[in-house]
């Protein structure tokens, strides 16, 4: 089923798109059946590692899949605009669509495209954020916490990308890094090299690290087991206390909820913040936001998240925010807890495109809420 669904717009352009155009019989079919193969870009990802969600082409490769995966789409959503406006006349007058009108909307889907993919692959930008914790203490007051997530590390975010984020990164000079999940596409093996510039991540209070969805698709154990060699707390239903001079700063982390499919132990709030200090301030790392409303019931101040990449593409970000109860981009005030899900610092390589939703380094200074 979903080989079929990403196949519909290639079957919308061929149709309403290429057919039409006075060219060759021939240079049709070609065109056709190139777009098809595009539209089974996933299909090849299994094949050539095993799972979708790893391609292990060459980077080159796997940006231009994106890109032509990308052309057809906006070029599909450009042509049913087309259609509709031009219906009318063609109904009452019998005026037909120009080849040269084709190709304008060929030529700015393309466009498009390339301009989405390169928003989505490149290091990303700052963002700052301050965010007031009722009961902070005075000595955590301007306490600086840097957020990675979903930075995906693969052939499309390789070795290269993952040293210039954390070089980006360590030049912040945050109190302490966090990272909210989905840090991997592949398994060890394939990954190893492509992960070891995030041992170089440093923060005076240290690196904290959740695990996200997708390191439950390539033997969490494993990745869990490396992101501590590397120097990574790892936080799986559990918390550690900052303290400064006797303030006290909860940082707790949770697993992901798809965790209970592959035997693990799924999310489990109450035993993350156990035993945390009375009159703490507890700052969550739960990589998906949907239960952002059960964190603020147990008594949260503020909860991390990524996962959504914030929606991706403008418009697209309001069918992410129905699958993740309204959270899918920036900051909101959920039952007195603040929660923030953050756009992701990389993306999946299997729909790298980005327009109005960009990448981000998130640099969150604490203050003391009045």
């Amino acid at each position: 089923m979903p080989n079929l669904i990403v196949t519909l717009p290639s079957l919308l352009v061929i149709t309403r798109f290429i057919w039409p155009l006075a060219l060759p019989i021939p240079i049709k079919i070609i065109l056709a059946a190139a777009m098809l193969g595009v539209s089974q870009y996933h299909l090849w990802s299994r094949l050539s590692s095993g799972s979708m969600f790893a391609p292990e082409f060459p980077r080159a490769i796997v940006i231009l899949f994106n890109w032509a995966f990308g052309t057809i789409l906006f070029l599909a959503l450009l042509q049913v605009l087309l259609d509709v406006i031009t219906l009318p006349a063609a109904l009452l007058y019998g005026v037909t669509v120009s080849d040269t009108v084709r190709y304008m909307i060929a030529v700015i889907a393309a466009l498009t495209a390339a301009i989405g993919v390169r928003q989505a692959t490149r290091v990303p930008p700052l963002r700052d954020i301050e965010i007031g914790i009722a009961g902070l203490s005075p000595r955590f007051d301007g306490y600086t916490m840097l957020q990675l997530t979903d930075l995906h590390i693969s052939r499309l975010f390789p070795t290269a990308w993952a040293r210039a984020v954390v070089e980006r990164a360590n030049g912040l000079g945050a109190n302490l890094i966090l990272i909210t999940g989905d840090l991997i596409d592949g398994d060890l093996a394939s990954r190893r090299a492509d992960v070891e510039p995030l041992r170089d991540l440093r923060a005076v209070d240290g690196v904290y690290v959740i695990p996200g969805n997708h390191e439950y698709f390539f033997d969490y154990r494993a990745w869990m087991a490396h992101y501590a060699d590397m120097g990574m707390r790892v936080l799986s239903n559990e918390h550690v206390v900052l303290d400064r001079d006797g303030g006290k700063l909860v940082i707790a982390g949770v697993t992901d909820k798809s965790a209970p499919r592959t035997g693990n132990p799924g999310p489990d709030l109450a035993a993350a913040i156990a035993n945390a200090p009375d009159g703490a301030p507890v700052i969550l790392l739960d990589h998906q936001p949907l239960n952002a409303r059960n964190a603020a019931a147990h008594g949260v101040a503020l909860q991390l998240s990524g996962h959504t990449h914030g929606g991706m593409i403008v418009g697209l970000d309001r069918l992410a925010a129905r699958a993740n109860n309204g959270f899918v981009s920036g900051r909101y005030e959920v039952d007195g807890m603040t929660l923030y899900v953050n756009n992701g610092t990389g993306l999946w390589p299997g729909f790298a495109l980005r327009l109005g939703r960009p990448s981000e380094l998130t640099r969150i200074t604490l203050r003391r809420a009045t």
